[in-house]
């Protein structure tokens, strides 16, 4: 196995398959998959606490059973990957759209699959490999987070989820619309709310207006709330 920095330091032990290197492994990963799954159960995503902790688990045993294989002879590693690839069909499924065509789950989803990889390295024995990934992973959800919301309010695009009093204000909304300096690249009718009496539409938003382009996105949607033809509207994303 190729050297690791922690391994040297916690000594020949730790890079072996015995019940101590097997407790460490296991108490490291449920500590880290404990921090992320805190994180997304805390902003209230799918997939919290237990399913990342019990997915680490499963990722961590699958890395140690390769290490294993490897040892009597089998010379490449399958279980790692079987999960990996797994997970990966999981995930999928947690990548849902709302009902406001929103498409929800895809950061979790990722983080699903990255914790996989970062156990699957934790149960070969690459501890360092293992926890720098997963600063790199926590850095990449929390320090990043309020660079991403600069970035979109500073974007001539942005999307709405637009509920109008009744389907004949639609062009009101439009022709206002317009006249705000706002060019309308997409608009569609959201099928879920057939039956609630209004017209619901998602639209997509390019700013062509000089003035508007010093506005943010909220102030431009507080303009347009105040119409009235309009029952309701928020940004999506």
């Amino acid at each position: 196995m190729a050297p690791d920095l922690i391994a040297d330091l916690l000594g020949e032990w730790s890079s072996e398959i015995n019940i101590a290197s097997t407790a460490l492994k296991t108490v490291l990963v449920i500590l880290l998959a404990t921090v992320l799954g805190c994180e997304r159960a805390r902003n209230r995503h799918a997939a919290g606490l237990r399913t990342m902790i019990v997915l680490s688990i499963g990722s961590m045993f699958a890395g140690l059973a390769d290490v294993y294989f490897i040892s009597i002879g089998v010379n490449f590693s399958f279980l790692s990957a079987a999960v990996i690839i797994g997970i990966s069909i999981i995930t999928a499924n947690t990548i849902v759209f709302s009902s406001k065509n929103q498409i929800m789950g895809v950061t979790t989803s990722v983080g699903l699959w990255s914790m996989s990889i970062l156990s699957s390295l934790i149960g070969i024995g690459l501890y360092t490999a293992g926890l720098i990934g997963f600063a790199a992973l926590m850095i990449g959800l929390l320090a990043f987070s309020g660079l991403e919301t600069y970035i979109k309010n500073k974007s001539d695009h942005f999307e709405i989820h637009l509920e109008l009093k009744s389907r004949d204000s639609l062009q009101d909304f439009i022709s206002t619309a317009r006249e705000f300096g706002l060019k309308i690249d997409n608009l569609e009718l959201n099928p879920a709310y057939n039956n609630s009496g209004l017209a619901v539409y998602t639209v997509k938003f390019t700013v062509v207006g000089q003035a508007l382009k010093k506005k943010r996105h909220s102030d431009i949607i507080e303009a347009l709330s105040v119409l009235d033809c309009v029952y309701f509207i928020e940004k999506i994303g």
